[in-house]
């Protein structure tokens, strides 16, 4: 199984015809991801012609040649004709909120943010308003998810890894790719990227769950970094609430006192949020902390094999 994503998802992306939107649909499609529509109000009726790329492991599945993704003027729209379950988000910060209001109020039940840069007000606003109406947000300033072989929405290559039995979670989109290749060798169920802003609609606690719940799933992978104490309360969930094994990085090691550093919410003040404090709290409850990324995929490695 996957988590928030399968082979049954259809996709609709908000901003389809912009230059990144274009760019990512077209890798999207070649991974295997059906995507139904796309939404631009001033282009409402048109169409986009893509040339379809067959990659990763959904490659034999996958049609090569040219596909046409119709445009609609609301994501309502393109709901009602499609039957739409996922949208993902490729428009500029200013008008992300109002993007990611509109595919909640359409009933679209999970919601990819890919954007960079949204200030944090918009993002407490809308996450509020999604919680209040049961949608799932992911990101922003996310890579995406991609369930290998069944669906891939957002920015992350996919032909990195393939299917296999590792749930990976992360805060960083370079280290979800880099943690990906190192243990393509084993394969991923699902590999989310929960983005590294301050305020995020999925966060290391809510992977967790799902992973725990997914019977394919037999071990989990979770990347966090620098700042806050997202990881500080994901190691006591772990310690309540997972039973399977988890192996951990934090990135950071490095980072001095009171310097942000890449993510707007990679801070840290005194003791709190820095990459040791993280590192103890999660070994404190069973969790093997690797100091690199290759320490790490040999630790889930070590995991799976003596199981």
């Amino acid at each position: 199984m996957a988590i928030y994503l399968d082979e049954n998802s259809k996709v609709i992306v908000q901003g389809m015809t912009g230059s990144e939107g274009q760019k990512h649909t077209k890798r999207m499609l070649g991974a295997g991801t059906t995507i139904v529509g796309g939404v631009n109000p001033r282009k409402a009726g048109t169409s986009v012609t893509f040339d379809v790329v067959p990659a990763g492991p959904a490659a034999d599945k996958v049609e090569a040649g040219e596909k046409e993704i119709p445009v609609f003027g609301t994501v309502a729209e393109a709901k009602e004709a499609t039957g739409a379950n996922v949208s993902v988000i490729f428009v500029p910060p200013a008008f992300t909120k109002a993007a990611v209001i509109e595919a909640v109020d359409a009933g679209i039940p999970l919601v990819v943010i890919i954007t960079e840069g949204v200030p944090v007000a918009d993002t407490s606003e809308f996450f509020s308003y999604a919680q209040s109406k049961g949608v799932r947000l992911i990101g922003p300033n996310c890579p995406g998810i991609i369930s290998p072989g069944k669906s891939n929405v957002g920015i992350t290559p996919p032909d990195i890894t393939g299917p296999g039995k590792i749930g990976l979670v992360s805060k960083s989109g370079t280290l979800t790719y880099q943690m990906m290749y190192e243990l393509r060798d084993i394969g991923f169920t699902t590999c989310i990227g929960i983005g590294g802003d301050p305020v995020i609609g999925t966060i290391h606690i809510d992977a967790l769950k799902a992973f725990e719940e997914d019977p394919e799933t037999e071990l989990i992978v979770m990347i966090g970094e620098i700042g806050g104490d997202a990881e500080e309360r994901a190691a006591a969930y772990i310690k309540d609430s997972v039973t399977k094994p988890v192996v951990g990085y934090v990135a950071g090691f490095t980072a001095p006192e009171g310097k942000t550093m890449g993510h707007a919410g990679a801070i840290v003040s005194g003791s709190s949020g820095t990459a040791q404090a993280k590192k103890e709290a999660l070994e404190a409850v069973g969790v093997k902390v690797g100091k690199t990324p290759t320490e790490t995929a040999n630790l889930a490695r070590a995991i799976l094999q003596g199981k």
